[in-house]
């Protein structure tokens, strides 16, 4: 079994790893919370005081972080050093999971290259119940050969892994799977909201939708409105789940992927304003919450 360094134990990172500890790997954890790491060390994780300390003597370095700049941090350090690729032992896998803009995963694919690392981005779908599941999608990004060395720690994660191209290509899928689920949040909600303010029952109408043209995930698995799915977001006052504000955050990656390839996202760049209105006052709830929008006015 692999000696594995996990960075980021969120709501995404700490199922992941926990997945990985049921496999039977050895993890050494970090996180900026305290409690989150009490907790991985409840179920088998050694902690660690630093990203420096979690990897030494790592065969392979998982990190699921926030944001590019985390990510960049993370890796090729700041101002002051501290870039953990300067001190990782040369033909060590790093795999990161977080969802970043695609020159961001380029940049540290490259450094790691040039110290004999091997890189992949590998940014997930499936939400909180698919990384406690073990049943995330990859989106893979680098090498075909690191990819496979990956391959066995993220079965242990996942359910299904595609190899979207070199790096960087798996957050170009990522970014437009997104972009495309924001969309179809917003729609469904749109037209829930539709549906009650004429009269209808909202759980009704989305029977009837899932077996009708309108039918899709949102609608289907990840409801929106309160009440009519048990186990999702909506059901639970809209809280853990994928918070609107990292949807906004990906949408703001779609539009500066659009802009550099010379795409029109304009149901994109629709999606991208309604998240930022709705930021405003529930940056923290989970995306499906976009509803709220929609309920305001009725």
């Amino acid at each position: 079994m692999s000696t594995i360094a996990f960075i980021g134990l969120g709501n995404m990172g700490g199922p992941m790893a926990l997945n990985l500890l049921r496999a039977g790997h050895a993890l050494r954890v970090y996180d900026l919370a305290p409690a989150t790491l009490q907790a991985a060390k409840a179920a088998g994780a050694m902690t660690a005081a630093s990203p420096a300390e979690a990897v030494a003597g790592a065969e392979v370095v998982i990190s699921m972080l926030p944001a590019s700049r985390h990510v960049e941090t993370l890796y090729l350090g700041n101002a002051d050093g501290g870039g953990l690729i300067a001190a990782i032992a040369p033909d060590t896998l790093l795999i990161d999971c977080s969802t970043i803009a695609p020159a961001a995963s380029r940049k540290v694919g490259d450094a790691a290259t040039a110290r004999g690392l091997l890189f992949i981005d590998a940014p997930v779908s499936g939400g909180t119940a698919g990384a406690a599941a073990g049943t995330l999608s990859f989106m893979v990004g680098g090498p075909a050969a690191a990819l496979e060395r990956a391959r066995p720690l993220l079965e242990k994660m996942g359910t299904n892994i595609f190899h979207a191209g070199a790096v960087g290509a798996g957050q170009v899928a990522k970014i437009a799977n997104n972009m495309l689920l924001a969309i179809h949040m917003a729609g469904t909600a749109e037209a829930l909201a539709l549906g009650v303010a004429n009269g209808l029952d909202p759980k009704v109408l989305s029977n009837i939708m899932a077996k009708s043209s309108g039918r899709n995930w949102s609608l289907e698995v990840y409801n929106p409105w309160p009440g009519v799915q048990d186990g999702v977001p909506a059901s639970r006052g809209y809280s853990g789940g994928f918070g609107s504000a990292l949807m906004l955050k990906d949408l703001g990656l779609a539009v500066e992927a659009a802009v550099a390839a010379g795409s029109a996202i304009p149901l994109g760049e629709l999606a991208r304003n309604l998240y930022q209105l709705h930021c405003q006052g529930a940056a923290s709830e989970d995306f499906s919450s976009i509803l709220k929008l929609y309920r305001s006015v009725l």
